[in-house]
């Protein structure tokens, strides 16, 4: 009886650890203090908005949502305006998301936009060539680090346009996430543009005391099973990726 018993309580476990990777209605960041800070983790059939200044960990927080989702069985496709595939793979390493199995058996697909160098000519529509490129991809999750450079060359109407057009490619399945610096939009263009998006992390560098803290505001999930809108700070730690710190310790 105790030997069957025991066989029994080894399949339920097996049951709720299988569950837990079979839920794919939630993208997991890879840490359950994130995951519960987010809302329990971001939607699929998503768009999200990650905005925020120069080194307040725009890449890195897709870095740990690309591991979080690669885990959970996700194909993703990351489009990269700040590094190589080499530099991409290496910077994954180092905070000990290793993805490297992942793209070499194409479950991870990395797309290097160059654009150092890059002389910019008016009415280019750089944004539709993106849309479209985007609708012949066939991965789950589709990242974008950074659009900035893209958006200051194109006009309000463009831009909208393109994150309508993410937001329908989202209604068919796909979860999108974008990088932004705050920098791009006045608070109009921004309103407008995160009344499009289903998600929006708010990224910050305070000074608290003596010291530069990086912060995250997670501003809106729609459908978050958990609250979401607090404030918290991070900090970007080698061999671990965003590591949550306290408030009060962020203070001494």
């Amino acid at each position: 009886m105790d030997k069957i018993e025991k066989e029994e309580e080894e399949d339920e476990e097996e049951i709720k650890i299988t569950s837990i990777f079979d839920k794919k209605n939630v993208i997991t960041l890879g840490n359950a203090e994130l995951d519960k800070k987010v809302g329990g983790g971001i939607p699929t059939s998503s768009l999200s908005l990650i905005d925020g200044p120069n080194a307040s960990g725009k890449s890195v927080l897709t870095q740990q949502i690309m591991w979080g989702g690669a885990q959970q069985g996700f194909t993703i496709a990351s489009y990269t305006t700040e590094n190589t595939i080499k530099s991409l793979l290496k910077q994954m390493d180092s905070l000990s998301f290793d993805i490297s199995d992942y793209f070499v058996f194409g479950k991870l697909k990395i797309y290097p936009i160059r654009v150092r160098g890059v002389e910019w000519v008016e009415d280019v529509p750089f944004l539709k060539y993106i849309v479209n490129d985007l609708k012949k991809k066939r991965e789950e999750i589709v990242v974008i680090d950074s659009l900035s450079i893209f958006v200051s060359h194109s006009s309000e109407t463009d831009v909208l346009d393109f994150f309508t057009a993410c937001k329908c490619l989202c209604d068919s399945g796909k979860t999108i996430l974008v990088t932004l610096h705050d920098y791009v939009f006045n608070e109009e263009m921004m309103t407008r543009v995160k009344s499009i998006c289903d998600a929006h992390i708010r990224l910050r560098i305070e000074e608290v005391g003596d010291r530069l803290v990086k912060t995250m505001e997670v501003a809106k999930i729609r459908g978050a099973k958990r609250t979401t809108g607090n404030i918290i700070a991070f900090e970007v730690e080698p061999d671990f990726g965003l590591r949550i710190i306290p408030i009060t310790k962020a203070k001494v």
